[in-house]
């Protein structure tokens, strides 16, 4: 009969029970026979976690983004103090100011009636309440012809024309429309043919797709000098963080990787996810901090130069904690220890406690966790004594954040930063040409770093294109600031 109450997890346990049953089996054969079942058992119960575990995988204990999580119903699911939606009761209401009259394009006044319900006549007050409505005037393009006239020398015959002024460009797209193509096809994620109908409606100006094209090849040489100039200042900063997703360029699989430094982000799109694209990210002689998750391309940078992100190791740790045996009760502790580690993060970032508090709170958590890790590696689940493994290798890595101030814990800036590109992979299904993801490079170079300075994408964009017609000094990407050049020379870079 068999026992229903059985789990699967039971079952290394029950199987060990029987062994001195069946080594008092007398029949060779038959203990033969049962020996190779209990074999067969345990090969099958190892491909039954491999299964669950990766049943199991979702964002929380793996690289997953959230929404790849299974759909789970919200009825009876409300989490206990969790708020609903939208504003809170009780919040201060939210209102926009009334322009002053003096900004206001236009001015209509109305009169109340001239009679009142009971008959008689209503008089006409200086007083009045405003009402005023926000709208768009009709938009359409504005055509200038540059007409460049003939002249012929009056001694040989000659026959000369004029030329077109620098500034002017050879196509058909002045320097704001080409801006406005970049900022739909790069900040707002839209495809060309999206450009082209946006253009046909908002416009009435109708352009086919190879015009469009050609308008990102004309804005990403306009970009390369500051773009090139953001990527040389990531290589030179103290604190960097980076990260990577896949990219696919004519359906072939390339990589994208971030690097951040302050209000500075970069991407470069690479054809691997290898130590040599990320030394062409950083700078083989990269000397600064670097927050990152534990990805082995990285393994070129020392230990006590990395900060390995602390959200990752969570993923970790949980997905540890749902393995059976001791893997469980070696993930659930090193869960408890990460959640205090980042309640005390919380409290010294914001001023509750100070910094020699926190070094001191720290110092326990510390040398449990690494406690931990080493019990990991003597346990009986394969992938469980990998992990910790590899994390010991690097054990360094994980406290720089703790005397180093500056530091975050987390790697989430790189993610926040490359989860718009991401965003734009999904809608666009990537680049079809090698001009194609050097412009998506430079332009969400432009995109990510305008963002961090709060600034506006399609200013930036315009003065770029425009100082590249006239063949003038491009605008910088890196913060305002004064900069020491190598000659000792002080540089302001504009905002």
């Amino acid at each position: 009969m068999v026992d229903k109450s059985v789990k699967s997890e039971d079952i290394p346990a029950l199987l060990n029970s029987l062994k001195p049953a069946i080594e008092a089996i007398t029949d060779s054969n038959a203990k033969i026979i049962i020996n190779t079942l209990i074999n067969i058992i345990n090969i099958q119960q190892k491909e039954i976690e491999d299964l669950k575990e990766k049943l199991n995988i979702n964002s929380s204990n793996s690289s997953k983004p959230p929404s790849t999580n299974p759909f789970k119903s919200n009825k009876n699911n409300k989490k206990k103090g969790k708020r609903n939606r939208g504003g809170q009761p009780g919040h201060p209401g939210v209102t926009r100011n009334l322009l002053p009259e003096n900004e206001v394009d236009h001015i209509k006044k109305y009169q109340p009636p001239s009679l009142c319900e009971c008959g008689g006549e209503v008089k006409s007050m200086d007083e009045y309440s405003r009402h005023q409505v926000h709208d768009i005037p009709p938009i359409t393009t504005v055509v200038t012809e540059h007409q460049l006239f003939f002249g012929c020398c009056e001694d040989c015959g000659k026959t000369h024309q004029a030329e077109l002024p620098p500034h002017v460009p050879t196509g058909i797209l002045g320097p704001y429309l080409l801006a406005l193509i970049a900022t739909l096809t790069s900040d707002y994620k839209m495809s060309k043919r999206d450009v082209s109908r946006f253009l046909m409606d908002f416009y009435s100006f109708s352009i086919c797709i190879a015009t469009v094209k050609r308008a990102e090849e004309t804005v990403s040489a306009a970009l390369e000098k500051p773009v090139n100039e953001a990527k040389e200042y990531i290589k030179e900063q103290e604190i960097v963080n980076a990260d990577e997703t896949s990219h696919s360029e004519c359906g072939k699989r390339m990589w994208t990787w971030v690097a951040i430094a302050g209000t500075v982000a970069i991407f470069l799109i690479a054809a691997t996810r290898s130590k040599e694209a990320a030394k062409e990210l950083l700078g083989a002689a990269f000397k600064g901090i670097l927050g990152s998750d534990r990805y082995r391309a990285y393994l070129w940078i020392a230990a006590h130069y990395r900060q390995i992100c602390w959200a990752h190791l969570k993923r970790d740790f949980k997905k540890i904690s749902e393995r059976p045996g001791k893997s469980k009760w070696i993930g659930l502790r090193l869960l408890v220890y990460t959640n205090r580690l980042f309640h005390y993060w919380h409290q010294v970032r914001d001023g509750t406690i100070t910094r020699e508090q926190f070094k001191k709170l720290m110092e326990p958590i510390r040398h449990k966790v690494e406690l931990l890790l080493i019990s990991g590696t003597t346990v009986d689940h394969l992938k469980t004594r990998g992990t910790c493994f590899d994390i010991l290798k690097i054990k360094v890595a994980l406290w720089t954040f703790i005397d180093k101030i500056g530091i975050e814990p987390t790697n989430n800036i790189a993610e926040q930063i490359l989860r718009k590109i991401v965003i734009w992979r999904k809608v666009c299904f990537g680049t079809w040409s090698a001009n194609g993801t050097l412009y998506l490079e430079r332009v969400m170079t432009v995109v990510a770093t305008c963002r961090l300075q709060n600034r506006s994408v399609y200013g930036f964009l315009r003065e770029a294109i425009q100082s590249h017609l006239e063949r003038r000094k491009a605008p910088s990407l890196l913060p305002e600031s004064v900069i020491k050049n190598s000659a000792g020379i002080n540089l302001t870079v504009a905002a």
